[in-house]
């Protein structure tokens, strides 16, 4: 079934969403928050079946707007077509010590939005895998592999953009040590040397 989308509202959604999940999850110019999304589930397509560069452009400039104020790095999941490689920009890469893969997303082979995230970047590489401290999936497009170990479900206002489910994650952490192990700097600070 596909719906007459309005890319206004769709962008406003995006936006929305980000700024939510930035705020929950403490985003910030240490962070890498990745973002998988299907511009056919949007429309109320199938996955990978009817990319829209229309709907695919309305997504990124929402997002993009949303990491102004925070100043996250992105890294936008590719499809299967590139085995999910992520499009970010060269200082994320090198900011994060990764390393670049040579493939241009393309809507057939990428998806709508990594290829409208790759042209819509200054200096865009694409890198194969990342542990990244946020996600959002917008579409069912299966972001857990590029999430650091420990993921915790974020519920959003925004459940869905058009026709397309959003999940939103952000990660922790892990907890290591017993009983007798501290986790914040308050409880360190209070106890007895």
């Amino acid at each position: 079934m596909s719906v007459e989308l309005h890319l206004e509202e769709v962008e406003g959604a995006a936006y929305e969403a980000v700024t939510e999940l930035a705020q929950v999850a403490g985003l910030t110019s240490h962070h890498i928050l990745v973002v998988g999304a299907s511009s056919s589930e949007v429309s109320g397509k199938r996955i990978g079946t009817s990319g829209s560069m229309e709907v695919a452009k309305a997504l990124v400039n929402g997002i993009f707007r949303a990491r102004q104020p925070f100043g996250f790095h992105l890294a936008f999941q590719g499809c299967e077509h590139i085995n999910r490689a992520l499009t970010m920009e060269r200082g994320t890469m090198e900011a994060f010590g990764l390393e670049e893969v040579l493939v241009i997303p393309i809507s057939g082979a990428g998806g709508a939005v990594a290829a409208t995230a790759y042209r819509s970047f200054q200096e865009p590489v694409v890198v194969e895998a990342i542990q990244a401290h946020a996600g959002i999936d917008i579409g069912n497009t299966l972001i857990g592999m590029h999430l650091r170990k420990v993921a915790i479900p974020v519920r959003l206002g925004v459940r869905a953009i058009g026709c397309a489910q959003v999940v939103a994650a952000r990660t922790r952490p892990k907890l290591i040590g017993g009983k007798r192990a501290i986790y914040s700097l308050d409880d360190a600070l209070s106890t007895p040397h």
